[in-house]
């Protein structure tokens, strides 16, 4: 059986993608540039904090492209091991990288809400509960 994408699909998943991106940009008051490597290392880092349940069910929800990202480079043999909010922003850092200007809870903030904005209640309800409560403090009450 030959499944056949339409360049229509594509150009609208590139668009979901950018869109989030420009959000996220306008939100913060950066560049796209910077926006799209926060994006990446907050959503990396929420995918190896949930369960591999809720990491798929959250992946469900996120445009095509955007759950490319949000897999890009996960490896399900990672052991799991006890995570704290300062755990989560070191890792967010370390993959965006140290620049002292910005305020990086701030900015994964901004990040889940924009998380709120796109997925539904339920699943984000979900994904926040499953979260350290000090983590949960990051993402603003929707």
């Amino acid at each position: 059986m030959t499944h056949s994408v339409s360049h229509a699909s594509i150009t609208h998943a590139a668009e979901q993608a950018q869109q989030w991106v420009n959000e996220l940009a306008r939100d913060l008051d950066w560049n796209e540039q910077s926006a799209f490597r926060l994006l990446k290392s907050v959503l990396h880092a929420l995918r190896d904090w949930l369960s591999p349940e809720e990491m798929a069910d959250l992946s469900a929800q996120l445009p095509t492209l955007v759950r490319g990202i949000y897999f890009e480079g996960w490896n399900p043999a990672e052991p799991a091991w006890e995570r704290k909010k300062r755990d989560f922003v070191i890792c967010v850092r370390d993959s965006f990288g140290y620049e002292p200007e910005i305020d990086i809870d701030k900015a994964i903030g901004a990040v889940f809400k924009l998380l709120d904005r796109h997925i539904s209640h339920g699943e984000i309800v979900q994904v926040r509960n499953s979260m350290k409560k000090s983590l949960r403090q990051l993402w603003p009450e929707g």
